[in-house]
């Protein structure tokens, strides 16, 4: 099933005369709701610690929007006008969900997840115990792990073309701080902490000032590594001036529980969240 949904997939995306096609337009709406479902994934993680991006998902997404029309949505009071369906069914799948908490058809979540009043986009696939705080988002396609925290006001950022760059992923046991933005399919590494304000793009510099020398690091910040916002000096034409950076100033344990590790982490670096 899963070959023929691929084919039908990547036949549409090298021909769009085919979206007016109702087979083809099933297709799509099957790869959608088996995101929906968590039977398919966007990026999944593979044996050697890597992630590999399902492209091929990630068209199929990008082509769900042509293919859908506006429609009123009411859930009284509220009145919303979109082309993708809110989630539904939170009872049955173990997910407490706050008002106004909403996730989009499309967006996966495990038994366990709690959304406070934030925002799951499409695609996006969230992890069992974690918790997505109050007015944090969760951009298209990216991927949350089990047992984080999101705190409030997190951005994470969605990443849908091009089609082969890697969504934005958190992995297990994280904790990102209050007002933390992580974007542009940034990785964060199991078990991480990012103190508040950490801002991540492609092109931040992470560096690791733990030892002697400072290494530096793009895109990726290594497990379980205490990260704080901070500034290294540039010059340009017009003077030197501050730039943002972040600092990862130490690690978690591995001999704690997570909650007293990051408990820890936070105390001994004054890290704050």
């Amino acid at each position: 099933m899963v070959e023929a949904l691929q084919e039908t997939i990547e036949q549409a995306w090298e021909d769009r005369s085919l979206l007016k096609d109702a087979s083809t337009q099933e297709a799509i709406r099957n790869v959608v709701s088996l995101l929906d479902q968590g039977k398919l994934r966007v990026a999944e993680p593979a044996e050697d610690g890597s992630w590999k991006v399902n492209q091929w998902v990630k068209k199929g997404v990008v082509l769900y929007f042509p293919i859908q029309k506006m429609e009123t949505i009411e859930v009284s009071p509220f009145e919303f006008h979109d082309k993708i369906p809110l989630k539904t069914g939170y009872e049955a799948m173990g997910v407490r969900v706050v008002p106004h908490a909403i996730a989009r058809h499309g967006a996966y979540l495990e038994k366990g997840v709690i959304m406070m009043p934030s925002y799951v986009n499409i695609g996006a696939w969230v992890g069992s115990g974690t918790m997505v705080d109050t007015w944090a988002t969760v951009g298209s396609c990216a991927q949350i792990g089990r047992n984080v925290h999101l705190s409030g006001g997190v951005g994470i950022g969605g990443v849908l073309e091009p089609l082969q760059a890697s969504p934005t992923i958190i992995e297990d046991n994280c904790f990102i701080g209050s007002r933390c933005i992580v974007v542009e399919g940034v990785r964060v590494g199991r078990e991480a902490v990012l103190g508040a304000n950490v801002v991540l793009t492609k092109s931040t510099r992470i560096i690791d000032v733990t030892q002697s020398e400072a290494v530096t690091h793009r895109g990726y910040v290594p497990p379980q590594s205490v990260v704080i916002p901070g500034t290294y000096t540039k010059q340009f034409p017009a003077g030197e001036y501050q730039v943002s950076c972040a600092l990862i100033i130490g690690k978690r344990k591995e001999s704690t529980d997570k909650k007293v590790s990051l408990n820890d982490a936070l105390r001994e670096y004054d890290v704050s969240v």
